[in-house]
């Protein structure tokens, strides 16, 4: 499974995939962070499009043309804010990942990349959100075959870091 996988350090909004993965807010308006370069990289016409969304409730995903990005699609996904870990917040992240892989399998997206969900402003422990990721992109792998490859780009070498060891630990 290790093979489908794989840890790249850079800004997501130039990886040329099937489905790029935004850490975005309820909204789905533009944010800071990962979710304000995405919608900057891919151009109003990603803003036009989710305003007919209605927003989006924290651990699921919606999914909108890529546009101006050398991505095809954007999953946008909203994560949840750290509040101590007792608030669900592994559960939501876990779904986060989840249901985005969902998105893309129904796309027939066959590459796909995140970002490291809620670790910015919404203050996910980065080993934890780590390993709650690959955990859940391993589990999906192996039940699905649409989706052949996942990219976690990471901002950053604690991020970096942080992926490497939950391979490590989770294979």
């Amino acid at each position: 499974m290790a093979d489908r996988m794989e840890i790249a350090e850079g800004d997501i909004t130039k990886l040329a995939v099937d489905a790029i993965v935004n850490a975005a807010n309820e909204s789905l308006l533009g944010g800071g962070g990962v979710d304000g370069a995405i919608h900057r990289a891919a151009g109003p016409d990603l803003l036009a499009e989710c305003r007919t969304l209605g927003g989006c409730p924290t651990g699921e995903a919606k999914a909108t043309k890529g546009y101006r990005l050398p991505a095809k699609h954007v999953i946008h996904t909203v994560g949840p804010v750290w509040h101590g870990g007792a608030a669900g917040e592994d559960d939501l992240l876990a779904s986060c990942y989840r249901r985005s892989l969902e998105e893309a399998a129904a796309l027939g997206c066959r590459t796909v990349a995140f970002p490291a969900v809620s670790t910015g402003v919404y203050r996910f422990p980065p080993d934890r959100a780590a390993a709650i990721a690959v955990r859940t992109v391993k589990a999906f792998l192996a039940g699905n075959e649409t989706v052949d490859s996942v990219i976690f780009c990471c901002f950053g070498q604690e991020s970096v870091e942080a992926h490497q060891k939950a391979m490590a630990e989770v294979g």
